[in-house]
């Protein structure tokens, strides 16, 4: 008896786990101020984007069994590394440095902490072996360059939305017991009670709602993307980008966002940025409404009136077809096209950004040799 007992309690303990990282989307008092958002669409009981049917005409002519198959089985043979990618330790002692211009550290994909007049904000911290319910699934390339236990104070986590690749299960877990506060889009809050942070110390925006902290505001800013984390409860939460204005200097993140006119209309209202961290991976031209492509990537940073772009959301996690050098290579030809300021620090590296950067194209020495 207890040799058939002990398996399914351990198939119990884990289907049970992987459930929790589902998280919970809104319910109840929570759920009735949600559905006021001018974002929550009452016919449909969902968060919308701008144009409501841009998901919808974007599968119109996809096959998912089709895209699945593509997915497993073809795309580019580099589609994953095969030598480790060059990292530096950083260093967080001169990175917690009282400093007039920000600073930041890149850790991969969209994860990266920023200082800003002495604000210490952490972007969609995912430090998981994987990007997905289950550990087996959409592994990372490799460990992240330090421990969750190796970070300084932070004071904000911000997240974009509730996808496993932004919003991480085991990596909120960790800042339970300390004073990290939490912002997030509309109902995203919600997986996070599940996960034991505290309501004190969660605060959800709608689009174009802002929070000032200390000598900084944060401002939650449009984007057209999804959310869901169990593959059936979908747009229930909201997704966006983030404006971050100091008093000298000012940035932006895009968050996971398809091309329209909100980069223009941000641009407008709170550009020109000094900094923009956006999107440039993870895309294909079958998805194109919920992913820029690298075109798109240096037309939205224009758009923005950026001076200097840091490509996110690619070189950590195999989630499209494209070669895991890809994005990088063709956003290069696009930013000499249009003589953009174009930052690729390698993970870890510590990047001041009014000090001078010798900006080594580090993923060139893989291609070819793989």
């Amino acid at each position: 008896m207890k040799q058939i007992a002990f398996p399914l309690i351990f198939l119990f303990t884990l289907i049970q786990f992987h459930c929790r990282a589902f998280g919970k989307d809104p319910y109840g008092v929570h759920l009735d101020r949600i559905k006021t958002s001018p974002q929550f669409d009452r016919e449909r009981e969902q968060f919308v984007n701008r144009r409501p049917d841009v998901l919808e005409k974007m599968r119109e002519n996809q096959s998912y069994f089709s895209l699945v198959f593509k997915f497993l089985f073809g795309g580019d043979k580099n589609r994953r590394p095969d030598l480790r990618l060059p990292e530096e330790k950083p260093d967080f002692a001169e990175f917690l440095k009282p400093d007039e211009s920000i600073k930041f550290i890149w850790f991969g994909h969209s994860t990266f902490l920023v200082n800003i007049e002495g604000q210490i904000l952490f972007f969609d911290p995912v430090f998981s072996g994987s990007a997905a319910p289950f550990s087996f699934m959409v592994k990372r390339f490799q460990d992240a360059v330090v421990k969750l236990e190796e970070l300084p104070p932070i004071d904000y986590i911000i997240i974009s939305h509730d996808h496993y690749d932004h919003l991480d299960m085991p990596t909120i877990e960790f800042f339970k017991s300390k004073n990290t506060k939490f912002i997030t889009p509309l109902g995203v809050t919600s997986h996070l009670k599940e996960w034991g942070i505290t309501e004190d110390r969660l605060t959800e925006l709608d689009w174009w709602e802002n929070l000032n902290v200390g000598k900084i505001k944060i401002v939650c800013t449009p984007a057209q993307h999804f959310s869901g984390r169990s593959g059936m409860n979908g747009n229930h939460t909201l997704w966006s980008s983030w404006t971050v204005i100091g008093e000298k200097e000012r940035f932006y993140f895009s968050g996971d966002s398809g091309y329209d006119v909100h980069f223009k209309n941000i641009g407008e209202k709170f550009g020109p940025f000094d900094l923009t961290f956006i999107e440039n991976g993870q895309y294909n031209p079958m998805w194109e409404a919920v992913h820029v492509l690298p075109e798109q990537t240096a037309k939205a940073h224009l758009d923005l009136k950026g001076k200097r772009l840091v490509p996110v959301h690619w070189a950590m996690f195999d989630l499209a077809l494209h070669s895991w050098y890809e994005p990088a290579e063709s956003l290069e030809k696009e930013a000499k096209k249009h003589q953009i300021d174009l930052l690729t620090p390698k993970f870890g590296q510590l990047v001041k950004l009014r000090e001078p950067n010798a900006w080594e194209r580090w993923w060139k020495q893989f291609i070819g040799n793989e």
